[in-house]
């Protein structure tokens, strides 16, 4: 079983923002390119309401160095 939990991706975004991710560019309404020094651009492509399960968040935690307490 996996210790992420499922969550609002509008959660997980504003997560990422707290621990030093910051938008670079946007295209349309879901996908925005995020940066932080020291990580390759990552690409956020959920809308706000989508529900992210927790193997996605686990993945999302392996390029962005999101934690389980971030949330």
């Amino acid at each position: 079983m996996s210790r992420w939990p499922s969550s609002k991706a509008s959660r997980v975004y504003r997560a990422l923002l707290r621990i030093g991710w910051s938008a670079k560019a946007r295209k349309g309404s879901s996908h925005i390119t995020l940066q932080r020094s020291g990580y390759a651009d990552f690409v956020w492509a959920f809308h706000d309401r989508v529900e992210i399960g927790p193997k996605m968040l686990a993945r999302i935690a392996k390029h962005t160095g999101l934690r389980v307490e971030d949330l």
